[in-house]
């Protein structure tokens, strides 16, 4: 087995699932308090803290460059929200190249202030240096937040007939990344100045935040499970869930949002919306008498939503259904960004 592993290239992007599934299987997680571990799907850990449950998670920003610091704070604080939690405290690792600006470090760090401002998060502590051998800042945060052990959402819970609610639409962060890091190449391609803009702008409108969503969602008392798609888009955020759960996915590919401008970039670069990384997204199962009820409290606060799938047995595995007939689901060995950023 080691020879094998040895002899296998990983590429950009995150590990494999199959990969990570048996590193995760020889980790020690044999703390008492310790409710939820690692594993394939699920957004973050829980920890016991007697009448409280304590729910962290970590996760670096590799793709974007511009505005980092208000993105490490944007998408841990989704994992939190998915989980049943409130985000209140942020810690992150800054590196920055040599010779890079300390006006870049003071930049990064008033991005943080702000974006925790806005969600009502405490930073409190970190690490920042300059590091041999990167070409560009790299931050990676942990959040901390805290439910009451009643309230906490695993993405294992999904149950076989439950409904798949999709928020907002798909894609909506790598639309915006692609937009801002790549205006060029989709100037070449035939985007207008004004559409590049209108993209650039979905990291604000419909925006990446999920944490409002996640919180009506579990206000309503009908969640089982949610998951925040992230890297690996849509198609990778359904696998996990179903990983997770032990369950197949069924979806009906035509009640999935995709935006004009995601349409567009996508065709130009030749990327599938479905494997692109998709921040501003959130996945939610629940019971069928549940759907019109956590839909009617979205539509409500002005999200958008609708049931896309359900959840099936195991043995049926990924389907993906378009016009009536079902057709094979999408599978990407990575992030379509890290797909484009790789050949550039």
């Amino acid at each position: 087995m080691s020879d094998e592993l040895a002899n296998r290239r990983l590429k950009a992007g995150k590990l494999p699932p199959d990969l990570l599934a048996g590193f995760i299987g020889d980790l020690n997680q044999n703390d008492k308090r310790l409710l939820l571990g690692p594993g394939v799907g699920e957004d973050a850990a829980f920890v016991s803290f007697g009448s409280s449950t304590l729910i962290a998670k970590s996760d670096p920003i590799t793709f974007a460059t511009d505005r980092i610091g208000w993105y490490a704070i944007q998408v841990n604080a989704n994992d939190i929200a998915a989980c049943g939690g409130t985000p209140k405290w942020f810690l992150g690792t800054l590196l920055l190249p040599e010779n890079e600006p300390a006006s870049t470090a003071r930049d990064i760090f008033a991005q943080l202030n702000s974006a925790a401002a806005e969600l009502g998060i405490t930073l409190i502590g970190g690490h920042t240096e300059i590091t041999v051998g990167i070409s560009r800042p790299i931050i990676s945060g942990t959040m901390l937040g805290e439910a009451a052990p009643s309230e906490t959402v695993k993405t294992s819970s999904a149950q076989i007939d439950d409904d798949i609610i999709l928020t907002s639409g798909i894609a909506i962060e790598g639309t915006a990344i692609i937009a801002r890091e790549s205006k060029q190449s989709l100037l070449e391609a035939g985007l207008s100045e004004g559409e590049i803009a209108n993209a650039a702008n979905f990291l604000d409108s419909p925006g990446i935040s999920v944490v409002k969503a996640a919180k009506i969602a579990s206000s309503t008392g009908h969640v089982t499970a949610m998951h925040d798609p992230t890297e690996g888009g849509l198609a990778g955020a359904l696998d996990e869930l179903a990983r997770a759960s032990n369950t197949g996915v069924s979806i009906n590919s035509d009640q999935v949002k995709i935006y004009p401008e995601t349409t567009k970039i996508c065709e130009a670069l030749n990327l599938d919306p479905w494997g692109l990384i998709a921040s501003g997204a959130l996945l939610i199962t629940t019971n069928k008498t549940g759907s019109s009820k956590i839909i009617s409290a979205l539509n409500e606060a002005g999200i958008p939503s609708a049931v896309i799938g359900s959840i099936t047995p195991v043995e049926e595995g990924l389907a993906r259904i378009s016009n009536g007939i079902t057709e094979p689901f999408p599978m990407f060995e990575r992030d379509e960004i890290a797909r484009l950023y790789s050949q550039t």
